[in-house]
């Protein structure tokens, strides 16, 4: 009995061995890569024509019965332009452009059902515009029908589901301001 007691214990702290000098290793591979220089590629800021280097973005108006959806999408149009140039941004008065935009339509729809009266998921899709206006009154360059969607899960609780569609909300904010910039960034 011990003996067989001796030969588990021996296979045990072998198995044990092996596994830490598994980790080591790869601790060790892991370092080693990490030390080696990018490559060198690097995301570029993108620009705004006409020498542009401040902004202002206006709260966007809101054509819709979702309330508060027009500040979220504010908020994210200033994170993307903000986050991702070298832009200012400043009051109205004092911008080389003003940055405007309409939330111009907001609609529901069932995408999937358990039955003749039960939802299991909504689809969500929504439009903007947007318009990169100069000091002078004059538009640079203007985004219509902007349209993003995003499906969501319909649950038994109804705030659950009230979470669900804001957070599909949320992430279409986050994409339409992403293909907004885009649109303003791009061919300049």
């Amino acid at each position: 009995m011990n003996k067989i007691l001796s030969v588990k214990q021996k296979s045990e702290t072998l198995l044990h061995f092996s596994v830490s000098k598994l980790r080591v290793f790869t601790c060790i591979i892991c370092l080693f890569l990490m030390s080696f220089p990018a490559c060198g590629y690097r995301f570029e800021k993108g620009t705004l024509p006409l020498g542009i280097k401040s902004i202002c973005i206006t709260i966007f108006e809101n054509h819709t019965a979702e309330t508060g959806i027009e500040t979220v999408f504010t908020n994210d149009i200033i994170d993307e332009f903000t986050g991702n140039t070298d832009l200012v941004l400043t009051s109205c008065d004092r911008a080389d452009a003003v940055l405007s935009g309409k939330i111009d339509a907001m609609t529901i729809k069932t995408i999937s059902r358990g039955g003749t009266h039960t939802a299991l998921e909504r689809q969500v899709k929504i439009s903007v515009s947007l318009k990169l206006t100069g000091s002078d009154g004059n538009v640079i360059r203007s985004v219509k029908n902007l349209t993003e969607d995003e499906a969501y899960f319909v649950i038994s609780d109804k705030i659950g589901t009230e979470q669900n569609r804001r957070h599909a909300v949320s992430l279409i904010s986050k994409r339409a301001a992403e293909t907004g910039f885009q649109h303003f960034t791009n061919d300049f």
